[in-house]
């Protein structure tokens, strides 16, 4: 399993600390605790290779890499209307009338706050990393809403952090429009995956998975109207992806080189909290893998960065919020 699924790039307009021990020492602010008994959620940052590592961050090859992990109570919605009919049931019986609106959502906090200590936990693990000489912040999600959720956390940890997403001067929807249309610069081919949909409907749509995308029957539809959305590219011959016109990097898979994945993951798995105790020597050997797997998805990324930067004529010149930004 590769190290990242997806990217979401942003830059970063504000300092970023200097040195590995002054970013720990920001993230450890904010440092990952599992639930509270009536906490419904906690966020915080863990280190990348997990049990076994002190530093909450990974710098190696010109790129710090961060994880960050959240943890939620769960509640099924289903339990909780079963359990608040009976609350309703033993009201009405108690008081002779039904609760009016404001009693039942009475009810249902009570019956909330009584249940969420037992409710049980689930974690999730983000993944982020920051190319030092392009300023570039990546976080492994598809999802608006969970990289805000990193971003946020960064933010809390370094006092300010003015981040905005990744923009070129020319619109990366161009970009993918020529390219599938045949005038692909030679260090991109097209994949095997496209979404198009029809600009006068955002809800129609059409969807190619594992075909010839490059057929003619499939091309002729842009001509006639249909607007490219995703589109499979592969960059170098070393990484394939999915990529859509804001910019977001999905499907992330190396090409070539599978057999890092098994060992690297089986490794990197024995360092995941909730594991049995591993001696020095593995500590050792899954970071080594970790960090060769890092260096190798990282640089990977940034030229991919650099090529579209050339071709979408540079990064587009942004003026973030206003605020004071953190020192370091």
């Amino acid at each position: 399993m590769a190290l990242f699924s997806n990217i979401r790039f942003y830059q970063v307009h504000s300092p970023w600390p200097s040195d590995e021990e002054t970013l720990h020492e920001a993230l450890a602010s904010q440092p990952f605790k599992p639930c509270g008994s009536l906490t419904e959620r906690s966020s915080g940052w863990e280190p990348p290779g997990g049990e076994g590592q002190e530093s909450l961050c990974r710098r190696v090859g010109g790129a710090d890499l961060l994880r960050l992990r959240s943890q939620v109570r769960l509640l099924p919605p289903a339990a909780i209307k079963e359990a608040l009919e009976e609350r309703v049931q033993d009201f009405s019986s108690k008081m002779g009338r039904t609760p009016n609106r404001k009693e039942k959502r009475d009810l249902k906090d009570d019956l909330y706050h009584e249940l969420l200590p037992q409710a049980l936990v689930k974690s999730d693990r983000l993944l982020g990393f920051y190319l030092h000489n392009e300023a570039i912040l990546a976080i492994d999600t598809a999802s608006d809403k969970d990289a805000e959720r990193f971003i946020d956390l960064l933010r809390e940890a370094f006092g300010s952090l003015l981040v905005t997403p990744l923009g070129f001067n020319k619109p990366i929807g161009e970009f993918m429009t020529s390219a599938y249309l045949g005038a692909s610069p030679t260090n991109f081919v097209i994949g095997r995956e496209a979404r198009m949909q029809d600009s006068g409907n955002a809800r129609t749509s059409v969807q190619w998975t594992d075909f010839d995308i490059a057929d003619d029957d499939v091309r002729k539809h842009i001509r006639t109207g249909l607007t490219l959305e995703r589109l499979g590219l592969e960059f170098d011959g070393v990484l394939s992806c999915v990529v859509d016109r804001d910019g977001v990097f999905r499907k992330l898979k190396l090409l070539g080189i599978e057999s890092l994945d098994e060992p690297l993951g089986e490794d990197i798995i024995l360092l995941n909290p909730g594991s049995e105790p591993v001696d020095d020597a593995a500590v050792e050997t899954a970071l080594a893998r970790l960090d060769a797997e890092f260096v190798l998805f990282s640089g990977i990324l940034a030229r991919l960065l650099q090529a579209l930067k050339r071709l979408l004529e540079g990064y587009a010149e942004v003026t973030p919020d206003a605020g004071k930004a953190a020192s370091f």
